[in-house]
């Protein structure tokens, strides 16, 4: 069973939408627990990331919804949001917060059904490559698809993610044990790469996206090595 926020201030649209998910669930055979929130405050009060989708309305008192969905993704950005509005021009902005989709009120059914399928489905792409780090802030939950890796800097870890740095406290180790299945790799004592962000290879540097990280010279001829097994088992994947 999968948890859905419905964060909305008005009823009657939060009360369209708790009617759909019920008919999604009978179209569909899943079950979902549904919780509603009539503001962007109490939602992100004490938020723990065990949501699969958060409808997010984008009008609310108190809280606007796209300037909360901010803060969620600073400590969720595995969950799928869609948002909820009244007008067209606010929806063009959710795409900043990695947004799914957004929805005009009223709410239809069929296109409802549409975008909360596409939703859940990239939802369970992304927890399938999820971790969980504890911040200072409280735990963030982070997809390894947004990750391209991983430094330590006196006993300060940074998760550089596509769009975020994350900073903790913690030992590389740790975290090497965490992302091996996940296809990463240790090119020296500070660094854990993600082979799916690497760009080029040229003597002791490795360039993940934009960046160039270097390799040390005993890790060179293993790390090559690892690459060429993770290379090998994503063809074979894609057979």
């Amino acid at each position: 069973m999968r948890n859905i926020a419905i964060v909305e201030d008005e009823d009657i649209a939060a009360q369209a939408l708790e009617a759909h998910i019920v008919q999604y669930e009978k179209n569909s055979g899943q079950q979902f627990n549904v919780v509603r929130f009539r503001d962007a405050v109490e939602f992100l009060t004490g938020y723990q990331p065990l949501y699969s989708v958060v409808f997010m309305d984008i009008q609310m008192p108190h809280r606007d919804g796209m300037s909360a969905a901010v803060d969620l993704r600073a400590i969720d950005k595995t969950v799928s949001i869609i948002f909820i509005t009244n007008l067209m021009q606010y929806a063009q902005k959710g795409y900043e917060v990695d947004a799914v989709a957004y929805l005009i009120k009223p709410v239809q059914y069929y296109d409802f059904a549409l975008k909360f399928r596409k939703a859940l489905d990239i939802y369970v792409m992304n927890a399938e490559q999820a971790i969980t780090v504890n911040t200072a802030g409280g735990l963030c939950r982070i997809s390894t698809e947004k990750l391209m890796y991983v430094e330590i800097v006196r006993h300060r870890l940074y998760y550089h993610l596509v769009d975020d740095v994350i900073e903790i406290t913690g030992v590389l180790y740790k975290v090497e044990d965490e992302l091996k299945k996940f296809g990463f790799l240790r090119c020296n004592q500070c660094y854990l790469v993600n082979p799916k962000f690497i760009v080029s290879i040229k003597g002791l540097s490795v360039q993940v996206g934009s960046e160039t990280l270097s390799i040390s010279r005993p890790r060179r001829n293993a790390f090559l090595a690892e690459l060429a097994d993770w290379y090998a088992g994503a063809e074979g994947k894609n057979e």
